[in-house]
């Protein structure tokens, strides 16, 4: 059986050997080896054990004698516990610390990994009596590296704790978590043990359990097989987990007094609340209905009835309830652990206290991916989801099924955006462990609330008050639990990036893009608001165009170019991705004064980069799944099924993004709009256009009107396409179309424009003068006449192209009515 964890994860078991002897042993989980460290000649049953860091010293506590026995044997004079300090290197001497009639629990504490303490041990003795005692071993070395007690006295010793109903032994970082009744609540306290001998209490929290009648129960303090079943069921059935990112959850088994209804509270104190579930059973076996075990995954807190149900909560981010994985059935099973005597002495390690056995305990990732695939309801499938990213963050293939789920459930997933979830949760666990306190300051879902149920368990949540924290200089856990705790004294929730004011920006901001040029935009809003100088806007740009594109454009050429994204200039995403990067810079600095601004811009700059190539991607899976080529896209013919596909996921990425107000890669407008024209008909092709779900963008209307010839039905496309350009971009893309529709919508543009610039002012009388083609069509010689007179005053709306005129003007008009009254005209 397994009586005890040691600090480095050495395993103290014992066996019966042929002559009724017991026998302990030590096991080494990295070395997978044995070790036999000492052997009592009569059967014994072990209650608590533990070996100091040299394996010099056992302590070993047991019981002599039932009281039946005692009875029987007439010896009610000896002690029905003992607890003896053992010389095993060599064997030499045995100590008896404790000869009482209560169990006595014993434990080493162990130094830090290198430092040298064989100058003595340390020994912790938990009393059936409610108390705990440190006892100081002094040694002396002798030859050979062998060590014996160094005086024959009584042992230095000083009382740790009092009164306690419940302790705990956290043997990795050497703490004692302890319950003591107060009033009508409990006090939940912890004393925390240092490598130079002291000890000091650091941390006090009141909580709401009820302990009246409650017998004393003592956690990974050795684990007994001959503990009696009925002491077990009148203690408290509760467990303290801690996460190496600063969590400190209380899980507690409560009573309920209904049958098939089993209730249980995780206590989440370094979020300031607690939550209490209330599940109803589906089968209601008498002898099934045992208490809730408890299992500690770092990142999660597992809640355990054999054959009912599996509960997954991230402690990390426990207000939402869809971050809550309930399995049952088949889904909840773990193999071998059909018991509920279940205690984690280590992360993600059980041990099955009733047959004596140790396990290590992991999520299955096929089990996980195919739960995804098979779930019915949002919540089991966000959960999932945020369950497979957390774990599936380093492997790409995991990530890339993840993907195809994603791509193939858009439709299936109504109470949140499975790409907006993808998204924001891989950037939130690719970024958060490079930076201290990251995690309190990036966006880890794109929910702000959730109303949805999980069928079966019903939760309440409970505000409770914040533990007191007492240390100096503490480094690790308890420095990563203050920094939470402070996080919830100034409203956590708040301290999460939101795109709320870059939304606002950019809403405002954009308006200006669709109305003119970069140099026309930035003194159409110095004009509006002083604050938005060109210097701003060009520094924004630069963000976006000199670094960011840097890393995105880095990514893409070490992957295989499958998706044909054009490296275009795109000045609305350019705008977005550098606000993001200043908004996101600004909030950072806000929070992370001591990290450094150059550490902050680094951090920004991969942020909004890992997110394009997240984008980039998806669209890389969707690709190959669909079997499309790498090459350029041509107009002269219909698409594919794979492509109207494609195209349909591209439409719900772009709505994602626009949802969260976040950059697309250079080129996605470009490749989203050459899909559209090839994969939809003309009148839900311009719907979208006019509805925004596509974006006209310069690379595209320039192959479009370059490539497809002018018939009927092109011609009505191109002009369709043409008539919706903005301003600046028609400027740049009408040139590329040679036909007598583009040049009549050009001439209608460059009066509307020369009368427009001309605005208020007063035109001098015009000089008739000869015409190109003699016309007696008197409005139409009035007009050109005035047009001409106003190029002579030096207004031109279209000075960058020569061909655009008075004298073409005239001609396109001529042509237009000639072509109207079917006239040929030369």
């Amino acid at each position: 059986y397994v009586v005890n964890v040691e600090r480095n994860g050495k395993i103290i078991y014992t066996w019966k050997g042929n002559q009724r002897s017991t026998h302990i042993g030590l096991y080494d989980l990295q070395t997978k080896q044995n070790e036999h460290l000492y052997m009592f000649e009569r059967d014994l049953c072990i209650i608590s054990c533990s070996v100091n860091n040299e394996r010099t010293l056992l302590a070993v506590s047991f019981r002599q004698y039932t009281e039946e026995e005692r009875v029987s044997r007439l010896l009610q004079s000896v002690s029905k516990y003992l607890t003896l300090l053992i010389e095993i290197h060599p064997i030499n001497n045995v100590r008896v610390l404790k000869a009482v009639d209560s169990c006595v629990r014993v434990q080493f504490l162990y130094p830090v990994e290198g430092r040298n303490t064989s100058t003595g041990s340390r020994l912790l003795l938990v009393s059936e009596d409610k108390y705990v005692e440190k006892f100081d071993i002094p040694v002396v070395a002798e030859e050979e590296h062998k060590v014996v007690i160094q005086n024959s006295g009584q042992l230095p010793r000083a009382r740790v704790a009092d009164d306690l109903i419940w302790a705990q032994w956290d043997m990795m970082e050497q703490r004692l978590f302890y319950i003591v009744p107060k009033e009508s609540r409990s006090t939940l306290k912890c004393v925390q043990f240092y490598p130079d001998e002291n000890f000091n209490s650091i941390l006090e929290s009141h909580l709401d359990i009820s302990v009246n009648g409650t017998q004393l129960k003592l956690v990974n303090f050795g684990y007994d097989c001959c503990e009696d079943q009925d002491v077990g069921s009148k203690s408290l059935n509760l467990q303290v987990f801690t996460s190496k990112a600063g969590g400190l959850c209380v899980c507690c088994s409560l009573a309920s007094d209904i049958p098939g209804e089993i209730r249980y509270s995780i206590y989440f104190l370094h979020k300031g609340y607690n939550k209490t579930f209330t599940v109803s059973l589906e089968r209601t076996e008498s002898h099934q209905l045992k208490e809730v075990a408890f299992m500690n995954l770092d990142y999660y807190v597992a809640a355990y009835l054999p054959g009912q149900f599996l509960h997954l909560l991230n402690s990390q981010h426990p207000d939402l309830l869809c971050y809550s994985l309930f399995l049952t059935g088949e889904d909840a099973r773990i193999d071998m652990l059909q018991n509920c005597s279940i205690r984690s002495p280590l992360t993600s390690t059980v041990l099955d206290c009733h047959v004596g056995n140790m396990y290590a305990v992991s999520i299955s990732d096929s089990a996980l991916l195919q739960f995804l695939q098979k779930s019915k309801r949002d919540s089991e499938r966000l959960a999932a989801l945020h369950c497979a990213l957390l774990h599936f963050q380093h492997t790409e293939d995991l990530e890339m099924q993840i993907i195809r789920w994603i791509s193939e459930n858009l439709s299936t997933c109504h109470s949140f955006d499975p790409i907006q979830e993808f998204i924001i949760a891989s950037l939130y666990w690719r970024m958060c462990p490079e930076t201290h306190n990251l995690d309190k300051l990036l966006p880890y879902t794109s929910l702000l609330d959730w109303i949805g149920i999980i069928p079966g368990v019903t939760c309440a949540t409970d505000i409770i008050s914040l533990p007191v924290l007492e240390f100096q200089n503490s480094k690790g856990f308890w420095e990563k639990l203050n920094s939470n705790l402070e996080s919830v004294k100034y409203a956590e929730p708040h301290l999460h990036y939101h795109n709320n004011v870059l939304r606002r920006e950019w809403r405002s901001i954009s308006i200006g893009l669709l109305l003119c040029s970069f140099g026309d935009f930035c003194l159409f809003k110095n004009q509006r608001e002083e604050r938005r100088t060109t210097a701003y806007l060009r520094n924004i740009f630069e963000n976006a165009k000199n670094v960011v594109f840097l890393n995105v454009f880095a990514l893409f050429i070490s992957e295989e170019r499958l998706v044909p994204l054009f490296q275009e200039e795109d000045y609305q995403q350019q705008l977005l991705m550098g606000l993001m990067v200043a908004q996101l810079k600004d909030h950072l600095m806000r929070h992370l004064q001591y990290v450094g601004k150059k550490k902050i811009d680094q951090i920004v700059l991969d942020y909004v980069a890992n997110l394009l190539n997240l984008v980039h991607r998806i669209m890389k899976e969707v690709w190959r799944r669909y079997q499309l080529h790498s090459c350029t896209f041509c107009f002269d013919e219909r698409g594919s099924a794979g492509e109207f596909a494609v195209f349909h996921i591209m439409s719900r990425i772009l709505e994602a993004a626009n949802g969260m107000c976040m950059p697309l890669p250079p080129g996605f407008h470009t490749l989203h709009l050459g899909l559209g024209v090839r994969c939809l008909p003309l009148h839900t092709l311009l719907h979208y256009i006019d509805i925004g779900v596509l974006h006209l963008t310069e690379t595209c209307v320039r192959k479009l009107l370059k490539d497809l010839d002018d018939t009927e039905e092109n011609e009505k496309l191109k002009f369709s396409i043409v008539m919706r350009l903005p301003e600046a971009l028609g400027q740049n893309v009408h040139q590329f179309w040679n036909h007598p529709i583009n040049a009549n919508f050009i001439a209608r543009k460059y009066v509307k424009l020369l009368l427009e610039k001309l605005g208020n002012r007063q035109c001098s009388r015009p000089i008739p003068e000869r015409l190109s083609v003699p016309v007696e069509f008197l409005p139409l010689n009035y007009l050109t006449n005035m047009l001409a007179e106003i190029e002579n005053q030096g207004v031109h709306p279209y000075e960058k192209q020569d061909h655009v005129n008075v004298r073409f003007v005239e001609e396109t008009a001529l042509k237009h009515t000639m072509m109207l009254l079917g006239i040929k005209y030369s």
